[in-house]
C-alpha cells in the first residue's frame, strides 16, 4: 500500500493514521497534501465538520498555523450570519488574556464546549428520525426531556467550575506557600 504525502510527512494520528497535513504558501493559498491540490477555508471547514484530524503548517517554516486558520474561519461565520459570540463575550474573553485566570478561563470554555457537543450529540442520537413537528415539541425549552437535559449540562458546568476554583485555591495555597507564608 502506498503511503500518502501526509504519512510520508511522519504526522502521526492517534489512531496509527496519519494526521491530514495542509501546508499555507506565502500568497495564502492552502495545499492540501493528502489530495495533492490547493484547497479553500471552507473545504478546511468541511474537514473540522466531519472530525477530520488535520495540521496546518507554513510551507517556509513549517511552523503549526492550525490555530490561526481555525480563527479566520470562525471569523468569517461571525460576521456572515447570526454570530455565536456577542460583543460582551468577546471583550470578556479579551480581557482574560494576560490575566491569571487566562489558562483556567480556556480549561473552563473548553470542558464546557465539550460538554454542550455531548449534550448534542446525546440529543441527535435521541431524536434520529423524529418528524419535524415532533422535533419542535422535543427542542421547546418548556419540554420535560428539554429541561433535563439542560438542567444535566448546567450541573457539569457548575461541577467544572468548582473544580476550576479548588484549582485555582490549590494553586495560591502553593505558590503561597513556597513564598513562606501560610494560610
Amino acid at each position: 500500500m502506498q503511503k500518502s504525502k501526509a504519512e510520508a510527512d511522519g504526522a502521526p494520528k492517534a489512531d496509527g493514521g496519519a494526521v491530514r497535513v495542509i501546508k499555507k504558501y506565502p500568497n495564502r493559498r492552502l495545499y492540501d497534501t493528502d489530495s495533492s491540490s490547493y484547497i479553500t477555508l471552507a473545504e478546511v471547514k468541511t474537514l473540522v465538520m466531519s472530525n477530520e484530524r488535520f495540521v496546518v503548517r507554513d510551507a517556509k517554516s513549517n511552523d503549526d498555523l492550525t490555530r490561526s486558520i481555525l480563527l479566520q474561519i470562525i471569523l468569517e461565520e461571525e460576521t456572515a450570519g447570526v454570530p455565536i459570540f456577542t460583543e460582551q463575550v468577546l471583550a470578556n474573553i479579551i480581557r482574560f488574556y494576560g490575566h491569571s485566570m487566562q489558562d483556567f478561563m480556556g480549561s473552563y470554555l473548553e470542558k464546557n464546549v465539550q460538554m454542550f457537543m455531548d449534550l448534542q450529540h446525546k440529543m441527535s442520537e435521541q431524536t434520529d428520525g423524529l418528524n419535524p413537528d415532533v422535533w419542535k415539541q422535543f427542542t421547546n425549552a418548556k419540554s420535560p426531556l428539554m429541561q433535563g437535559m439542560m438542567g444535566t449540562y448546567m450541573e457539569q458546568s457548575r461541577t467544572a467550575f468548582t473544580q476550576m476554583q479548588e484549582q485555582m485555591q490549590k494553586n495560591s495555597e502553593q505558590m503561597l506557600s513556597a513564598m513562606g507564608i501560610k494560610r
